[in-house]
């Protein structure tokens, strides 16, 4: 779908993206092409996902290079199912 498009969600979309794209102007490297530019900004966006939370909350070196934040989900959502799917007699 390309940015003029008259979709409703895609004028929203493009209009919150668009000034976080701008603010990574500076140093997105100018040879990228300008389809990349998202995917480039995107990218920094999931290395702090993935290095600088977990350190933030406490996680040291290994345990951010071992997805804690994945593997704490996938065990609340066990202990959901686990809790939802005993009885108790």
């Amino acid at each position: 779908m390309h940015e003029t498009s008259d979709f409703f969600f895609m004028k929203v979309f493009v209009k919150f993206t668009n000034p976080v794209i701008f603010l990574f102007r500076p140093i997105t490297p100018c040879f990228l092409l300008d389809k990349l530019h998202p995917l480039y900004v995107a990218w920094f966006f999931y290395m702090n996902r993935l290095y600088v939370v977990p350190l933030v909350l406490g996680y040291g070196v290994m345990g951010v290079l071992s997805f804690p934040l994945g593997s704490e989900i996938a065990l609340a959502i066990y202990d959901i199912g686990n809790f939802l799917l005993t009885k108790e007699e």
